[in-house]
């Protein structure tokens, strides 16, 4: 048996006020004449954190449009310009949700390596280390500040540039940078969170290194969620460990149906990810009974609305191209039913669960 040897985050800062370090961090990776670029969540745009950043000399703030998922080809657009307008550059700062720090792996990678992004959707395709990277989590849950992916809706499917070159360089968790994010927005990443665990807890690539992580994220997950009356800071302080935590779970296991089937739903009707993760959980009780009960005790304790009937009216072709994008989805699939999972879920199966949702 060969044992995966995966690529860890270099440097982590964590506490309340971290934030205001970056400046001491991103010096001694500074490069003559080449700016650190940050790519900024464009819910931020006008607000204070804006003010808080350390820009010096010809560094460049760009606003992330993070409406929808990030694309390849917004990926291409972002390192053209920055090739064109400097050449190269010092580094990428991303600040944001799971989006934005996606977009910032991504962005970090195509500086130095040539073609589009969609090139290097797939596992161990991207050839060469990116520039500098920093991701600054503002929204907790997605455990993209840990992950060796960046999940990105391409052409012909919605998959990750899964690489060694992949994870950050440096991460600053700050749980103040939390405090004020809209409240549906933090349940839906922190049921991603939750998602995480239970996808990773359950599924068949469970290790002992996974299980330690998974436990401690589910834990805090239900003191946030379960266990507390109401949101405080350190609501804020444990989630933001949730997602560390459940983001390590998965670097050494896989997630399962929920994230597997929603990628799908991501590709053809750009339903955000932690969202789409819910709408599905919320029909897998076949698949996580207990999980999935909870979930739902959950969702009504902290009154969330849960979309319902967003397939209704699609077309057997656009079913089908779901279809295609979800069981493109492998290791997760093999993760949730084992190797003989195409036997299990067949297409006509995998079709009567996107009619549900």
């Amino acid at each position: 048996m060969k044992f995966r040897n995966f690529k860890l985050v270099g440097y982590v800062v964590y506490g309340r006020g971290s934030f205001n370090q970056l400046d001491e961090i991103l010096a001694p990776h500074r490069k003559d004449g080449q700016p650190m670029v940050f790519l900024v969540d464009h819910f931020f745009e006008g607000k204070e954190l804006v003010n808080r950043i350390p820009l010096r000399d010809n560094d460049l703030i760009l606003f992330a449009d993070v409406t929808t998922e990030p694309k390849t080809v917004y990926v291409d657009e972002l390192a053209s310009r920055l090739k064109q307008e400097f050449g190269s550059i010092s580094g990428v700062i991303g600040i944001g949700g799971g989006s934005t720090l996606d977009l910032a792996k991504a962005v970090s990678m195509m500086m130095n390596n040539p073609g589009s992004s969609a090139d290097y959707q797939g596992w161990d395709l991207v050839k060469f280390p990116g520039v500098y990277k920093v991701g600054v989590p503002t929204l907790s849950g997605t455990g993209a500040e840990v992950s060796r992916t960046t999940v990105l809706t391409g052409p012909t499917k919605k998959l990750g540039m899964n690489s060694d070159f992949t994870p950050f360089d440096q991460i600053v968790l700050d749980p103040e940078l939390t405090r004020n994010a809209p409240v549906n927005q933090r349940f839906y990443t922190g049921m991603d969170c939750y998602i995480h665990c239970i996808e990773s807890l359950e599924g068949t690539f469970l290790n002992e290194f996974s299980k330690s992580y998974g436990e401690k994220a589910l834990e805090l997950c239900r003191k946030v969620f379960v266990d507390k009356a109401g949101w405080d800071d350190e609501s804020d302080d444990q989630l933001m460990m949730a997602s560390y935590a459940g983001g390590m779970s998965i670097a050494y296991s896989q997630v399962g149906v929920a994230h597997a089937v929603s990628y799908g739903l991501s590709y053809l009707l750009g339903t955000k990810h932690g969202i789409g993760n819910c709408i599905v959980m919320n029909h897998l009780e076949e698949f996580y009974p207990a999980g999935v009960k909870e979930f739902k005790h959950m969702v009504q304790k902290n009154g969330i609305e849960i979309p319902v009937g967003i397939c209704s009216g699609l077309t057997n072709a656009q079913f089908d191209q779901m279809i295609d994008v979800s069981l493109g989805m492998k290791p997760l699939w093999e993760n949730a039913l084992g190797k003989n999972w195409e036997s299990i879920m067949t297409r006509d199966r995998l079709r009567a669960l996107y009619e549900k949702l």
